[in-house]
Order: C-alpha cells, then sequence, then structure tokens
C-alpha cells in the first residue's frame, strides 16, 4: 500500500497571506512524497523508514522530543493516532520524497501528508482531505510557528486555491477562505533552483518583526501584494480575447510582487540574479516563491523558451 503528496509553488501572495492578504498557490506534482505501508512484528510499534537520509526512527509510544527530524516524521505518525484516538499499530512505513528540503516547495507538509495518510491507511481508517488537512496544518505550525495554511491546503487537495487566512477573536474567528482555483488560459512556469536552504519560520518570524516595528509602511507593502494577488486572479482567469495578453498582465505582476518581496527583505543575491536571468533569456516575469532567502524562483516563459 502507498500514498502520496505533491509539492506546491506559490504564484503570489508568499508573506502577505501570513497578514490577512490573499495568496494563490497550485500543486507542484512533478515532486513528490510517496510513503509505503507494510506490517511489521508483533509489539514493535510504528518504525518510520527514510532511505534518502539513511534515517530510522522506531515510535513505541508517545513522545514529546523537541528536534527537526521527531517534528518531520515523528510527529505527523503521533497526530494520526491521537486523531484517530487509537494504540500506536505495528507498521513499517517508508518514506521517499523527490522535493527539495526548505526550498519553499512545501516538503514539510508533503512529509505530514503521506504520512498521516499511510497511518490512516494502514489500520483501514483513511483520512479525508477535509480530516486530514487541519491535522497536517498542526504539523506545520509545529515546523514554523504561525504558517498560513496555504501549504498544506494545496497538497492535501492537490489542486490550485486561491486562499485568504482566516481571521477574527478567538470567540468570533471566521475560517480559512479555500476557493478552487480555475485556470482558464494555461501558462508555462519554469521553476529554478537557488541551491540555498531556508527554514521558511524564520523568513515568516522576520517579516512579522519587521511588521511590529512599522506597521504603517510594512502594512501598505502587504495591501500592494494583496491588490497584485487580486489581479493576477483576474488575470488568469479572464476569457480568451480580452484586451491585453495573458503573458504581458502577469509577467509584470510578478516582477512588481518580487520588488516588494525584496522590500520585505526575503530576497537574497542569488534569487535576483535568477530573476534577471530569466528575463533576459525572455521570460516575462519572474520572482522569488516561498519564503524566501533561497528555495526557488518561478520565472512565466512561453513554451518555445
Amino acid at each position: 500500500m502507498k500514498t502520496e503528496a505533491p509539492g506546491k509553488i506559490i504564484l503570489f501572495g508568499e508573506h502577505a497571506v501570513v497578514h490577512g492578504q490573499p495568496a494563490i498557490a497550485v500543486p507542484l506534482s512533478a515532486v513528490r512524497v510517496t510513503a509505503e505501508i507494510e506490517p511489521a512484528g508483533c509489539g514493535g510499534g510504528v518504525t518510520v523508514l527514510a532511505p534518502d537520509q539513511n534515517v530510522t526512527l522506531h515510535l513505541i509510544g508517545a513522545s514529546e522530543k523537541e528536534d527537526r527530524l521527531y517534528n518531520a516524521l515523528a510527529y505527523p505518525v503521533e497526530i494520526a493516532l491521537r486523531a484517530l484516538n487509537i494504540p500506536m499499530p505495528d507498521v513499517c512505513i517508508t518514506i521517499r520524497s523527490t522535493i527539495p528540503i526548505a526550498s519553499g516547495l512545501g516538503s514539510g507538509a508533503a512529509v505530514a501528508a503521506a504520512l498521516i495518510r499511510a497511518v490512516g491507511i494502514a489500520v483501514q481508517r483513511p483520512f479525508t482531505n477535509d480530516t486530514l488537512n487541519p491535522l497536517v496544518y498542526e504539523v506545520e505550525t509545529r515546523h514554523h510557528g504561525t504558517p498560513s495554511g496555504i501549504d498544506n491546503t494545496v497538497i492535501v487537495y492537490e489542486q490550485p486555491v486561491y486562499f485568504m487566512r482566516g481571521s477574527g477573536s478567538a470567540t468570533e474567528q471566521r475560517p480559512n477562505t479555500i476557493e478552487p482555483f480555475q485556470i482558464t488560459n494555461p501558462f508555462t512556469l519554469l521553476v529554478a533552483d537557488s541551491g540555498q536552504s531556508s527554514p521558511t519560520h524564520i523568513t515568516v518570524d522576520d517579516v512579522g518583526a519587521l511588521y511590529r516595528a512599522d506597521p504603517n509602511r510594512i502594512g501598505a507593502l502587504f495591501a500592494r501584494i494583496g491588490a497584485i494577488t487580486r489581479a493576477a486572479r483576474a488575470t488568469i482567469e479572464q476569457k480568451q480575447g480580452e484586451s491585453g495578453t495573458l503573458y504581458t498582465k502577469l509577467g509584470a505582476l510578478m516582477d512588481e510582487n518580487h520588488a516588494l518581496l525584496r522590500e520585505l527583505t526575503v530576497s537574497s543575491d542569488e534569487l535576483d540574479h535568477l530573476c534577471d536571468a530569466a528575463r533576459a533569456a525572455g521570460a516575462h516575469g519572474a520572482k522569488l516563491s516561498g519564503g524566501g532567502r533561497g528555495g526557488n524562483m518561478i520565472a512565466l516563459v512561453t513554451p518555445d523558451k
């Protein structure tokens, strides 16, 4: 038995989405996490194998370790068992991934989704996407502190979404807005890896600190990124033959979004260089995607480019 989960790309709205603005994200199905489930010996508990990283974890009882390996591999299993309210089964889960770690492609959420799904399948109580999504978000919270919720949503449902984080008080909380995103006119994106890892929680925390120090200026940047995201959705959903070309409009919005992310201090020399190189080679627009200061750049290109 096997479960899977894709990577993801944020097209528009990263960082601003944490502060109440919309974002657009799509699954990146070319890179994936797979989890294979096999029965294990009686009393052995759950064993998680990650051969790509030469890691073997034996989980016999619940623990509260605080380290990256536990958060990534063991915590999703514990979340799943808690949600199902069952004792630990005897099962071996082998997890493999082609998603680069700490690169803004949703590696952590994809691993969590595949592992939690694997536990449900192993005990013949599979999770629906609606029950899985908040569990993956709980894992993301442990990874990133205050995640937007966009990674888990795109990866769990594996479809493009227009996302806006919920807000309000503890007693009058408005839920997240999750709308399926209709791509009326297909377009081509090039994804380029900067070669630098950058944990998302660090850049999210740093941008939050910028906002607390200067809420008027940083809030205005968030608002402009939100406006760009809304314009991008309208552009992608426009009917064929409407004024202006999709590539021209969308490319300009990508370039402006990247410039604003630079002002939020989450770009890097490598990402800026990749964006410049892509534009020089004929891309209509380019921007960083994800947490920034590493990870990936995306460029809007015609197929012939």
